[in-house]
């Protein structure tokens, strides 16, 4: 099996790191395109007109000078250009929790997206900041999930789905699927700098935490896993008052 892995965080985080060693437990034909610098709340933006870099670091490992999403374009028109695509594409492990709003914001969402995007199953994985690293216990079991959702995947990974899975902070733990929560981000701003007609101005990503009976943050807060399945094509009914023809105006 064939795994891409990317996130939003760089490089060198250790929640990469992490999520390669689980990788490397199920395969030996594991892959890093990831940023060469932090690019969380890039969301799915992509880097139009300028273009960006993707340079070799070692075999099998590169780095990107772009967004997420970008990453995972890099990958799939050059990287793999004349190769085997991959067959699993893993996001994360984000250092925070990936939960309401933050699936608009993530750049770790983004990578799990374009995947499904291009027919190839994505997960992205996140963890609360003061979640406790994986040791080799944690590492088995996050393997195992992975494996599992590799295993199920004609049940998910189909038209545009993908999983978010948000660990708690200690794992092994039970896993259980969630329902996305209302938990507002980016409340509050830095006003860095202000004139009349001038200012500089720093979202911050601080948020509530607020919770309801199964939804993912309650899930977290106890101590499990979190799970939900995606898809990009989420619509609604247009009302059908809001498509009447408009009466020709009066000459």
């Amino acid at each position: 099996m064939r795994i891409l892995i990317s996130n939003d965080d760089g490089i060198d985080a250790q929640g990469l790191a992490e999520l390669e060693s689980a990788a490397r437990l199920l395969s030996d034909d594991v892959w890093i395109v990831a940023p060469d610098s932090n690019r969380s709340g890039f969301a799915h933006g992509i880097t139009l007109r300028k273009g960006f870099d993707i340079t070799k670091l070692a075999p099998g490992r590169f780095v990107c000078s772009g967004t997420p999403a970008d990453c995972v374009i890099g990958a799939m028109s050059w990287v793999f250009r004349d190769a085997t695509l991959p067959d699993m594409v893993l996001s994360g492990i984000n250092e925070g929790r990936n939960v309401a709003e933050d699936v608009s914001y993530s750049g770790t969402m983004a990578v799990a997206r374009e995947a499904a995007l291009r027919g190839i199953p994505g997960i992205a994985l996140s963890r609360p900041r003061d979640g406790q690293r994986l040791d080799v216990a944690g590492n088995r079991w996050l393997a195992e999930r992975i494996e599992a959702f590799w295993q199920s995947r004609a049940e998910w990974a189909r038209d545009g789905h993908w999983l978010s899975v948000n660990l708690p902070r200690q794992v092994p733990a039970h896993m259980r699927m969630a329902r996305i929560g209302r938990d507002k981000v980016a409340n509050r701003v830095i006003i860095h700098r202000e004139t009349e007609d001038h200012a500089v101005i720093e979202p911050l990503a601080d948020r509530s935490y607020a919770s309801t009976p199964g939804d993912e943050n309650h899930l977290i807060d106890s101590g499990i896993a979190s799970v939900i399945c995606f898809n990009w094509m989420g619509q609604a009914e247009v009302p059908s008052s809001t498509l009447k023809e408009m009466a020709a105006e009066p000459a």
